[in-house]
């Protein structure tokens, strides 16, 4: 059967939805037409761009009847930029968006029909990342250009500015372009695989006030470092840190195995409520700290700890939400399948103070049943898995060992709905789902579930 549309249609449209990636949906006889820069609620007329047998793609032509909750984009490179894809919604239309969002894909996935809240928003939705990841290249006149990449590419949208991130990272974001003809320090060509500087990584911690910027180089020989640390220097005058990070190979991926110190401190010290947490070059730790603290927070209150619970927290990273449980909780026991977070997450626990926490590396769902047959059962088991959701094995060991409450700390709705069904038919109830906005103008939303076992 053919598609009711065909390429080169003009036709007339009512956006329904909006898609994971911030396109607008509507409906011809049932086909979905995805349109960049709808909202849901506009009539719009559209230019079809391609068809496919199950939907196709279309551009605005005129928007006809905007959405009550649609503004101007306050960033001027909104429109080629892929690191937001909400600003032209109101914050108040976001936020509503994704509570309906998480709803739905809740019911339709996973048939989970727990409350969802309202979600937890920010009072001041800009400037909230922490880190910055800036590529560096140069255009066709042979100019160092820098910036963030265009949708679904890897082509550098030149930049000045950037709403979201610091303003420590704008100061580099605007400076470096300019300094680095006259110090000699060639940036990195994708294509050819030739020059020096390849990223640079900016990292502030909101406590501390403290900066740290990773240089990612090709080469660990590095002839210009002492005139990039001045030039870094001169940019951020609250520096604390210039890290070093060699990436020889030919990838897309930022940091490469080696880092060494150029200037200052290796770490910094940033504090999410009453906790302290050593940040290096390479650490996860979450790029919006005000909301990281709403999330963790939430988490804690699902966990309701009295003071004698045994708490296991999977993917436990560096330690942040372990350490938070670790207020409240008799014994905290983290896993993570990365030796170096755990390291991280041991450092983390030490710098606190807190004797009542044991990490290990390795798969959980092969650590955590180790740990059942040496007596040490868990009352309380949080998650906080990568956007895929939870590991398969992981799921049936919480199934086998059956702790009283699960926590699952969640990036990914739809993954979530995936693993709270199949934790549901186990034999656990999901309570409750309160979302929280983690990355304000953009389509990702965090959420926090609750289950007890029934």
């Amino acid at each position: 059967m053919s598609a009711p549309v065909k390429k080169n249609d003009r036709l007339t449209v009512y956006i329904e939805d909006l898609t994971h990636d911030g396109n607008g949906v509507a409906k011809v006889d049932g086909y979905p037409l995805f349109i960049q820069g709808a909202l849901p609620n506009e009539t719009t007329e559209v230019h079809v761009l391609k068809t496919l047998k199950n939907y196709g793609f279309a551009k605005v032509i005129e928007i006809l009847k905007p959405s009550a909750d649609r503004v101007d984009a306050p960033c001027e490179y909104f429109a080629q930029c892929g690191g937001c894809q909400l600003q032209h919604l109101s914050y108040e239309g976001q936020l509503k968006w994704k509570e309906n969002m998480v709803r739905n894909v809740m019911q339709r996935i996973g048939k989970i029909n727990a409350p969802v809240l309202p979600v937890k928003g920010m009072e001041e939705p800009w400037h909230y990342r922490n880190k910055a990841q800036i590529p560096l290249s140069i255009n066709e006149a042979g100019q160092a250009i820098a910036g963030f990449y265009k949708t679904k590419t890897h082509s550098i949208v030149d930049m000045e500015r950037c709403l979201i991130q610091t303003g420590e990272a704008d100061a580099v974001l605007a400076g470096l372009k300019k300094e680095l003809a006259a110090s000699g320090i060639q940036p990195y060509n994708e294509l050819t695989h030739e020059g020096m500087l390849r990223h640079v990584v900016i990292r502030k911690a909101r406590a501390t006030g403290e900066v740290m910027v990773v240089l990612i180089t090709k080469k660990k020989k590095f002839p210009q470092k002492e005139t990039a640390v001045a030039i870094i220097k001169k940019l951020v005058p609250n520096i604390t840190s210039i890290m070093q990070n060699i990436n020889s190979a030919k990838t897309n991926v930022i940091f490469g195995d080696e880092t060494v110190n150029l200037w200052g401190k290796d770490v910094i010290i940033d504090t999410i409520g009453d906790v302290r947490f050593e940040i290096s070059a390479r650490s996860f730790y979450q790029v919006n700290p005000e909301q990281t603290e709403v999330l963790y927070k939430q988490a804690l209150d699902y966990a309701d700890l009295q003071g004698d619970e045994r708490v296991i927290d999977a993917y436990c990273g560096i330690g942040t939400i372990s350490l938070f449980l670790a207020q409240k909780a008799q014994a905290v026991m983290g896993v993570e399948i990365v030796p170096q977070a755990i390291e991280d997450a041991k450092r983390n626990a030490a710098l606190n103070g807190f004797t009542n926490t044991y990490f290990e590396a390795g798969p959980a769902e092969e650590v955590i049943p180790s740990w059942y047959k040496e007596g040490k059962e868990a009352d309380v088991l949080v998650v906080d898995p990568p956007r895929k959701g939870c590991d398969e094995a992981l799921l049936n060991t919480i199934l086998e060992q059956r702790p009283k409450r699960v926590v699952y700390v969640s990036c990914n709705p739809a993954t979530l709905a995936r693993d709270l069904r199949i934790l549901e038919d186990g034999g656990y109830q999901t309570q409750e789902i309160q979302p929280v906005d983690m990355f304000p103008h953009s389509t990702h939303c965090e959420a926090v579930a609750w289950l007890n076992l029934t």
